[in-house]
Parts: structure tokens; C-alpha cells; sequence
């Protein structure tokens, strides 16, 4: 009856551990970043390269998302489409929050089109938070 019994025990871990292997392979690793500053862009990409390299094919979505007077900065297309095109190539999205451009009076046309403007940045945060992102604000 013993042996029966660690039989059985060890079939269901077994089965267990096997189960949870093939649950983590389709799992993906999601990442958002709120920033303020522009100039972090460089940076927070090189970590989205490094991050997709490393999570190999767990690697999800990564968004970048900028807030606060740093808005008025994406304007400058010149300097943007380096991080735009760095952005693309990593599969790396760039959003622009609305609301910060509307405090700041930033016009939306005047933002590259590879960035994309969401209304508010702080929540599209935490709703990409609630579902499972890993998140950093800098």
C-alpha cells in the first residue's frame, strides 16, 4: 500500500512539474516604463535589447511611455527618429501621454507617427500594470 501510494505521489508531481514547464513556454514577459525625461530613451532601449535577448522567446511587449513637460521634446523629429527607429527594430513601442500634452500645449500633429498618444499615461500604466507588466517609473 506504501508503494502505491509514493507511486502515485511521485506521478502527480511529476505531472505537476511537467505541466508548469509547458505553462512557463508560453508565458511572456511584458515590461512598460513611464519616463519623464527624453534623454532616458537611450538608455531604457539598450535595456529592452538586453531584456529581449535574454527572455529569448518569452519575450512579450515592451512599451515606453513619456509624461510630464518632457512631451514638448518629442517634437523634435530629427532627434526622435533615432529613438523611433532603434525603437522599431527592437519591437519596442513609444506612446505619448495626451494629457501632458494638452498641459503643455503640445500639438499632436506635431509628434513623429510612430509614436502613438494615449489619453492618459498614468492609467494606460496601471491598466498594462493590472495585467501582469512589469513596470519601472524613471
Amino acid at each position: 500500500m506504501k508503494k502505491t501510494i509514493l507511486i502515485f505521489t511521485a506521478f502527480i508531481m511529476l505531472f505537476s512539474v511537467n505541466t508548469q514547464a509547458q505553462n512557463h513556454d508560453t508565458e511572456k514577459n511584458n515590461y512598460v516604463v513611464l519616463t519623464k525625461k527624453v534623454p532616458q530613451l537611450q538608455p531604457i532601449l539598450i535595456t529592452a535589447e538586453e531584456l529581449k535577448k535574454e527572455d529569448g522567446h518569452h519575450f512579450g511587449d515592451f512599451q515606453i511611455i513619456v509624461c510630464g513637460q518632457t512631451v514638448k521634446g518629442l517634437t523634435n523629429k530629427g532627434e526622435m527618429k533615432k529613438f523611433t527607429e532603434r525603437a522599431q527594430k527592437a519591437g519596442v513601442a513609444i506612446k505619448a501621454c495626451g494629457f501632458s500634452l494638452k498641459k503643455f500645449e503640445v500639438n499632436p500633429d506635431e509628434i513623429p507617427s510612430e509614436i502613438e498618444i494615449v489619453e492618459n499615461g498614468i492609467l494606460y500604466n496601471f491598466q498594462l500594470q493590472k495585467k501582469g507588466y512589469f513596470s519601472i517609473e524613471l
